[in-house]
């Protein structure tokens, strides 16, 4: 900013009501910082064209049920490429590492009868040990992330269809692998649920409002803080009463929820958080700190494929089997395409891991409203891959405004 009395966060803070809103997203604005803003808008511009082209169908309690069910398995491995790309690297294994651990998960419980909850470890620490192995990869031998995830997604590929073996599809009936897709929550239960990712969503800027000003740092106005809490308690609301009205809140999307809220706590308020914004933001810079680099790159990449295991057991769970098609086909794309979208930046350190949530979201109401529309899968990923495009180009059009920090 050229003045400092743009540049002084005081100016802002004593802005009340609608006034301090609307200057809060000014100074955003102005450093290229917009925030999930944008993709509410998109959201909105969406659900209205496919409401009126599909005759009202795409809001029905039980398409919205069906949307959110969809899209828990790829929104879980979004929050995974979301801290990738946090650090400004990419990882294009997420896919194929999804099919691997929901395959490794499935021979273990139904052919080797291996109970559910150690499968699911199993299952789960593979895709922990194939990150690590990644991430040591790319960087202890200064190799681009590119590259290595690349050959990953091949040798990854291949151990798939080397553990399922030649059946190629191993179906799921242990009611606990299973119930993590079809479990349904109503009534009190839901909304139980709700109050805690309320308290959580809601009250938390507002206390961290409270102890920012008591501790005599800047802080962004009150009312900023009250119109997005309001903001998110009407959305929550709605939502539950709409899954209410139908067969309720899936367990699924339960859980990549809760890894949502759990993995904002990290980034936000925990000493490994910090440590991958200022990665990201200038790994020279975090060195010189003493920031252990490659040791944050490594266990970054390491989450990023447990995220992808969790993924694709919630799909694998969702479809009732692991098969050879299992993390292949536009589940990549779409997971990347969701943070993207989101508003995480594919230059490293800006973005939030509610933009998996987010994009998400806007993803799969694409992809629910063309197959509501009966179109094609050309043309679904045609406008999918336009999607992200526009998304790509507007973050680095705002960032030409940020100053630079490399």
């Amino acid at each position: 900013m050229s003045s400092t009395q743009e540049s002084d966060p005081r100016v802002i803070r004593e802005a009340g009501g609608l006034r301090g809103v609307v200057a809060e997203y000014r100074r955003r604005f102005r450093q290229g910082d917009v925030g999930q803003l944008p993709v509410l808008v998109a959201l909105i511009v969406i659900c209205t064209i496919f409401q009126l082209a599909s005759d009202g169908l795409f809001l029905k309690p039980g398409n919205l049920v069906n949307l959110t069910f969809q899209m828990a398995a790829v929104g879980t491995i979004a929050v995974g490429v979301v801290l990738v790309l946090l650090l400004g690297e990419i990882d294009l294994t997420v896919g194929a590492v999804s099919g691997l651990c929901a395959a490794v998960v499935a021979v273990l419980n139904v052919q080797h009868g291996m109970p559910a909850w150690q499968a699911l470890l199993a299952g789960t620490l593979t895709g922990t040990a194939v990150g690590l192995f990644q991430g040591f990869w790319t960087t202890w031998f200064n190799l681009p992330s590119f590259v290595v995830t690349l050959s990953g997604l091949i040798g990854w590929l291949g151990l798939m269809l080397y553990v399922l073996g030649k059946r190629g599809t191993i179906n799921l009936q242990d009611p606990v692998i299973t119930g993590l897709g079809g479990k349904f929550f109503q009534g009190p239960t839901a909304y139980v649920m709700a109050a805690l990712f309320l308290a959580y969503v809601a009250l938390g800027p507002i206390l961290t409002y409270r102890q920012r000003r008591a501790a005599g740092l800047s802080v962004q106005p009150l009312t900023f803080a009250i119109f997005r809490a309001v903001f998110a308690t009407i959305a929550v609301v709605v939502v539950v009463l709409v899954h209410d009205a139908d067969r309720g809140v899936n367990a699924s999307l339960v859980i990549f929820i809760g890894l949502v809220v759990v993995m904002d706590f990290i980034l936000r308020r925990t000493r490994f958080g910090r440590m991958i914004y200022a990665v990201g933001g200038n790994a020279e810079a975090a060195r010189r700190a003493g920031i252990p680099v490659k040791r944050v790159r490594t266990i970054v990449f390491a989450l990023a494929s447990t995220f992808a295991a969790w993924g694709g057991i919630l799909a694998a769970s969702r479809g009732l089997a692991a098969n050879q098609s299992g993390g292949q086909g536009p589940v990549l794309v779409n997971a990347i395409a969701a943070a993207v979208v989101g508003g995480t930046s594919l230059f490293g350190g800006r973005g939030t891991v509610w933009a998996a949530l987010l994009g998400i979201i806007v993803i799969q109401s694409i992809s629910n409203g063309m197959d509501l529309l009966s179109l094609q899968p050309p043309i679904k990923y045609m406008i999918t891959g336009a999607v992200l495009l526009t998304t790509v180009t507007i973050d680095a059009v705002l960032r030409r405004g940020q100053p630079t920090g490399r």
